[in-house]
This record gives structure tokens, C-alpha cells and sequence, in this order.
């Protein structure tokens, strides 16, 4: 059985599935509901109907998002050409069952038993897609209630912390949700199943911003010009292999998360809508309907500049440039194979 499994490329294990594979289902996601995001918005800032209404729905849909899960998943699986294919299939039904994190665990088995497989039998071109779509969904069924009740229970966690007084909420709110984001999971679906809205959303916002700009900045010497807007204006997810590895490359955003949702709460009052709440600065929508909500006039632009990109990546960066001196965060440790 050890050389079968050896002879077909099928080794588990916490480095080929919790580091490569979810590696590239962040990859995925980027490429399809977060591009899409931000071809949203350069479609309304600019006008431009095409990119609203045709591109950005296809690209932001539960079923392409899914999809391109589930193919990322299998190119880093190395799967065959059929079980790549077919990937599609339990990609797109994960998510739609159980978000992100349901689409990348049904991949993963799917594309396992796919391998094993493929090329045994003279039906190889009926088998290996088949058992692959039909392995897949049947573990995305199992899982996807669970991987519900978890974001439910997290959600009710998030409520809990809006009935504290503004500092605290302000702090565990911006935390959570910002977690939430860097997490295989969907913020932005919790942030709308709660209807979070007024302050305890402008800290959400902040919060995920501090998550989005912050790795954006204090990763710039390992990734460019690439990586700093990958994370900046896509997501913090793509930190999330690396996070394994050396958790403590996530204390800056974390602590920078800390800092402001109070400052976001007390001082500013910042407020969001629950779409904008849980995006943080992915493709500048949690800007958009901040300003929105708010209607403040010019002012409110260079509070939004502040809040939202400016201080989260100095105190970022303050905390990682203390915790590299002292050897806790190590030249590559933020590298993104992008």
C-alpha cells in the first residue's frame, strides 16, 4: 500500500495540505471572487457597465469561486489531467455547501481518490472524473453543515462582542472579523448573516484592513510591488500558508487590529454597512461604503485614509520591525509564492 500510494503521488501530510494546497486555494480565491471585487470597483469608479454587470457577477459568483478553488487545490495536488478537470465539480459544489474552507477540503479528497484512480483501469476517461466529482461531494455534504455551525457559533461570538461598551467592542470586534478574513472562511458572509452594521462594522472595517495592510507592509522586502497589492487590495489569506508555519508573523495585524478598532469606535465613530464591514480594503469596497454610510464631506476621506491604510501599515510595521530583532520573524518567513 505505501508504494501504491508512493507510485501515485498520494502523501499526507500537514506540509503538502495545511502549507502547499491551501497556499493555492488562496490563489484561487484571488483569481476569481476578489479580482472580481476589484474589477468592480474600477467598473463603477470609471463607469464602465461591462465590468459591472457581466464580469464582476461571473467572477464573484458562489459557483465560479468554487471552481477556481478547486482547480488551484489540484494543480498545487499535482493532480492528473482528469482529476484537475473535474476538481471544477467539487470546487464549486464545496462552496456552495460550506464557503471556502468546505470547497478546499472536499477538493483535497476528491483529487486523493481521483489519483488513486486514475490510469488503473481501461475506463480511465469515465472512472478517474467520476470518482473524483462523486468523492469530493459527498465529503462537501458532510462537511458543509459543520463548516456552517462553525461560522454560525463565530458569528454569535462577533454579536456577543457588539453588546460590550464601544472600547471593548471595539477591540474584539476589529479582531474577529479581521481573523475571520485572514481565515480560510468568509468574513464578509458573517459580517452579512449578522447584518452587522453603524460602529461595530467600522471596526470590522478597520480591522480587516489592519489584517490586509498591514501583511501587505511588513511583507514589501520579501514580495514587491506584487505581493503588496495582492495582499493590500486582494486578501490576507494568501498569508495564510505561512501563518502555519510561524504563527507569529500574525501578531502585528492582530495587535494593529487591537489598537484601532477602539480608535475607530471612541474617537472617530467610523461606520459601515454589512457588505462593506467584512472587506476590509479588498478592492477598496469597505472604503466605498464607508464614505457611503458616513456622508461626511471631505474630511471623512482623510479620517478613511488614516484608519484604514495609513496607520495599519506603520503600527504594522512598528511590531514586526520589534519582533524581527528579536528573531521571531525571519527574513521569508512572509514570502508568497505568487
Amino acid at each position: 500500500m505505501k508504494d501504491f500510494l508512493e507510485k501515485k503521488d498520494v502523501k499526507i501530510s500537514v506540509e503538502r495540505y495545511l502549507i502547499k494546497a491551501m497556499s493555492n486555494m488562496a490563489m484561487g480565491l484571488f483569481a476569481s471572487l476578489l479580482i472580481g471585487t476589484i474589477l468592480k470597483t474600477v467598473g463603477l469608479k470609471f463607469g464602465i457597465d461591462y465590468l459591472v454587470k457581466d464580469v464582476a457577477p461571473m467572477a464573484m459568483s458562489a459557483q465560479m469561486t468554487g471552481a477556481a478553488i478547486g482547480v488551484a487545490v489540484a494543480y498545487g495536488l499535482n493532480a492528473p489531467p482528469l482529476v484537475l478537470f473535474a476538481s471544477t465539480i467539487t470546487g464549486a459544489s464545496g462552496n456552495l455547501l460550506g464557503g471556502p474552507a468546505c470547497a478546499f477540503i472536499a477538493t483535497i479528497v476528491g483529487v486523493e481518490i481521483g489519483k488513486l484512480i486514475s490510469r488503473e483501469t481501461k475506463l480511465d476517461i469515465i472512472l478517474t472524473p467520476a470518482f473524483t466529482i462523486v468523492a469530493g461531494m459527498l465529503v462537501g455534504s458532510a462537511i458543509g453543515p459543520v463548516i456552517s455551525k462553525i461560522m454560525w457559533t463565530f458569528g454569535e461570538i462577533i454579536m456577543r462582542a457588539t453588546e460590550l461598551q464601544p472600547f471593548y467592542m471595539g477591540i474584539f470586534v476589529s479582531v474577529l472579523v479581521g481573523i475571520a478574513l485572514t481565515l480560510p472562511i468568509s468574513s464578509v458572509a458573517i459580517c452579512m448573516m449578522l447584518g452587522l452594521g453603524g460602529i461595530a462594522a467600522g471596526a470590522a472595517t478597520v480591522g480587516c484592513a489592519s489584517q490586509m495592510i498591514g501583511f501587505a507592509v511588513i511583507s514589501f522586502r520579501e514580495n514587491g510591488w506584487g505581493g503588496f497589492f495582492a495582499q493590500g487590495l486582494g486578501t490576507s489569506m494568501l498569508q495564510m500558508s505561512n501563518i502555519i508555519k510561524n504563527w507569529k508573523i500574525w501578531i502585528p495585524s492582530i495587535l494593529t487590529s487591537a489598537i484601532l478598532g477602539p480608535v475607530a469606535t471612541m474617537v472617530f465613530k467610523m461606520k459601515n454597512s454589512p457588505i462593506g464591514a467584512g472587506m476590509g480594503t479588498s478592492g477598496l469596497v469597505g472604503q466605498i461604503t464607508t464614505i457611503s454610510v458616513m456622508d461626511s464631506g471631505p474630511s471623512m476621506y482623510i479620517v478613511v485614509l488614516f484608519l484604514h491604510f495609513i496607520l495599519p501599515g506603520v503600527i504594522s510595521l512598528i511590531i514586526s520591525e520589534f519582533m524581527r530583532k528579536k528573531n521571531w520573524i525571519k527574513y521569508g518567513d512572509l514570502k508568497l509564492n505568487l
